[in-house]
């Protein structure tokens, strides 16, 4: 595999508020520090900034485990198996008066009570020295309701409040209580810029790299004019990461894997949609591997596609006029596609039918050995 990043220089990381969906951020940062790529400052929104901060002090061990143990109750002072009941509809198992108190309580206390995410702060952050002597820039994005303006704080050197404070105000989501800090009112910095970007660029960085989760909130990214000296890569999931208040350990461990695989799709090249595929070749050696491997396609048209399509002609022209642009049709592929992109998308909907193992990069040979092994070939 050939590395795409230029590993002499320094970038920034732009972290989206998203809550829950925050997971898929550690994964992604998990595969740049294992590559090796220079992390000089980050910026977050939200779950973005807490996120920050873990990679600010370099923990990822302590990240991954707050991610992988994350549950409802270590975020809002509710009962996890009570939240997860109402999700899954399973009403029978619920304590209706308990419910009804409970939300009443809700109501009148304007908000969840969010004790248990200030004593995870308390957790992330801990000595609040280890940030301010890092090596790497923190900024978090909030909204000052008390002074009505949006705060974009670098946490290492602003005077405004304590580190745990700022990471509290820029978490601050709507449906929380929310309580004064230092004696202001501060409001989820997604609410008003949830892809801060702008902040890197007044500070002078020339490589960032943003990390999408698609929360909630304004995506001021689009209005942010890139100069043209300054290079911006993207790391995004292709599949929905889940709702922001979704704090399920099964679903967050799966995020994690998702932004892991995703952030090294971005910095080897890799192909696939679904699958994570070492495939550096051009589209004639594929068409060529594809026609010379008719037998993954005659299998292929028995168990997936539509039969019809195959009227026992073996010609190149019967498959280059009809066979596949009908399973490219029938694969959703790009209306430009090319014979690369048709092989690869045949690959992955035989081994997503054979329900062959997602998170692990394969070259081209070993994912047709995986298919071989289960399929009718």
């Amino acid at each position: 595999m050939e590395f795409k990043l230029d590993q002499n220089r320094e970038y920034g990381l732009v972290l989206e508020g998203g809550g829950a969906k925050g997971a898929y951020q550690i994964g992604a940062w998990k595969a740049l520090r294992e590559a090796g790529v220079k992390i000089k400052g980050v910026v977050g929104s939200s779950v973005g900034s807490l996120n920050g901060a873990l990679i600010c002090m370099d923990d990822l061990d302590r990240a991954e485990d707050i991610w992988k143990n994350i549950d409802y109750s270590k975020v809002m002072n509710v009962d996890s198996e009570t939240i997860k009941a109402l999700k899954n509809k399973d009403f029978k198992s619920l304590n209706l008066q308990e419910l009804i108190s409970s939300g009443l309580k809700l109501v009148k206390d304007g908000g969840f009570d969010i004790t248990p995410l200030k004593d995870l702060i308390e957790e992330v952050v801990g000595d609040e020295e280890k940030i301010k002597n890092s090596d790497c820039e923190l900024f978090t994005v909030t909204y000052s309701v008390s002074d009505k303006k949006e705060l974009a704080v670098d946490i290492k050197n602003d005077k405004t409040g304590s580190v745990k404070d700022m990471l509290l105000a820029s978490a601050y989501f709507m449906a929380f209580k929310n309580e004064k800090l230092g004696g202001k009112r501060y409001m989820d910095g997604g609410g008003v810029n949830n892809v801060p970007i702008n902040v890197l660029l007044e500070h002078g960085y020339k490589d960032i790299i943003v990390i999408r989760i698609y929360g909630l909130g304004l995506d001021k990214e689009r209005e942010a004019e890139i100069p043209e000296d300054v290079r911006v890569y993207h790391i995004a999931p292709r599949q929905d990461l889940g709702g922001i208040l979704e704090f399920d350990k099964k679903k967050t461990r799966k995020n994690l894997a998702l932004g892991y695989y995703d952030a090294k799709r971005f910095l080897y090249g890799l192909d696939g949609k679904i699958y994570y595929i070492d495939a550096p070749n051009t589209e004639p050696y594929y068409f060529d591997k594809m026609m010379s491997e008719l037998e993954l396609l005659n299998g292929y048209k028995e168990e997936i596609a539509d039969p019809s399509l195959f009227d026992g002609s073996t010609g190149y022209r019967n498959y280059t006029e009809k066979i596949f642009p009908k399973l490219a049709e029938d694969l959703k592929l790009k209306e430009d596609w090319d014979y690369k992109d048709l092989y690869l998308g045949i690959l992955e909907d035989a081994a997503k039918c054979l329900k062959i193992k997602r998170f692990q990069i394969y070259t081209v040979d070993q994912l047709i050995r995986e298919i071989r092994k289960k399929s009718f070939l």
